[in-house]
């Protein structure tokens, strides 16, 4: 399947409903995002906290929607559910799978942060870590879902994963009427994929925003179709797909879809002023969706009035190093 639908996206928002957190909003202050041609009428700036979802990041509401639907089905096999993950995923799926009283065997690679590590663990997961990229955990993950009949989830490239992920778009433009763009960071383009769908249906721009050393769904724009990208950036642990799905190069092919680039030292200097100033603390992807509009360069620039929504995905990271 090489795009999604709003109704699948319709679809997921009624199956998880109850079963997620309902994303929070915290206003940025006035004057403190540029605007372009330095137009008198500040831009309306809101940060969605979707770090406080349940496991720390937007994946829970795809897992619960991946591993609701396959209930509903009658499709969930007594091998349980196994992913591959850079950590968040793994996270999400263990956790709707403990909600649903199955098992879940995660596949990480040994370069995943400790803290997300401990935090399987703590859901019951089997975690097992295999390489030192997301790829080599994939082809772990593949190989025992063939050998032991578990139900294969994904950590982004699946319609019912991406589906979940977009049910925070409609949440977010209940919350906040007259919406004109939506700030998101890409790994794979599972959480890009469902919002930029739901932001097309309803006229919402969608801004892709990555690390410059990470760049799979930018690549994949430059080529006109998925290609490999080497992996090094701050961010890594979270955006490290080598390769960005179909679906989200599809959506990103859409009207009102903009791709931009921030560098490691943006990233960096956005997560620890979300700490400096409002005691957020948060992964560098999250921090990498702020990046593309603030500092002298910033890769978007709003204009004079424009209502934008900054997601801040995930929050699983070790806060030590934030503070001074």
């Amino acid at each position: 399947m090489d795009q999604l639908t709003y109704g699948d996206i319709k679809a997921a928002t009624e199956r998880i409903s109850g079963r997620v957190r309902p994303v929070a909003l915290a206003p940025v202050d006035p004057g403190a995002i540029r605007t372009a041609d330095g137009g008198p009428e500040p831009c309306e700036v809101w940060l969605a906290l979707e770090y406080m979802q349940h496991t720390g990041s937007f994946k829970a509401r795809g897992a619960q929607n991946f591993i609701q639907a396959h209930r509903d089905a009658g499709a969930l096999p007594d091998a349980g559910v196994t992913i591959a993950s850079g950590g968040n995923a793994g996270l999400g799926c263990a956790w709707a799978a403990q909600q649903q009283g199955i098992t879940a065997t995660v596949f990480l690679p040994t370069t995943a942060p400790a803290v997300k590590v401990a935090k399987l663990r703590s859901y019951g997961a089997d975690v097992r870590l295999v390489g030192t990229e997301y790829a080599d955990a994939a082809a772990a993950c593949q190989d025992f879902a063939a050998t032991t009949g578990a139900l294969s989830s994904h950590a982004y490239d699946h319609p019912l994963i991406a589906a979940g992920a977009g049910t925070l778009l409609e949440e977010i433009r209940d919350r906040i009427p007259g919406l004109d763009t939506v700030v998101v960071a890409v790994g794979g383009g599972g959480l890009f994929t469902g919002v930029a769908t739901a932001a097309r249906h309803h006229g919402i721009r969608a801004i892709a925003v990555e690390p410059e050393n990470c760049r799979a769904l930018n690549a994949a724009i430059e080529a006109g179709r998925p290609v490999d990208v080497t992996v090094d950036s701050v961010a890594s642990d979270s955006l490290g797909a080598r390769r960005a799905s179909a679906m989200a190069l599809h959506a990103a092919q859409q009207d009102g879809v903009h791709s931009v680039l921030v560098t490691d030292s943006e990233i960096i200097r956005t997560r620890q002023a979300l700490w400096d100033h409002r005691r957020v603390a948060v992964e560098h992807a999250a921090a990498t969706a702020l990046a593309a509009l603030t500092g002298p360069d910033a890769a978007y620039v709003p204009g004079p009035g424009e209502k934008v929504a900054i997601v801040l995905c995930g929050a699983n990271t070790d806060p030590g190093d934030l503070v001074h």
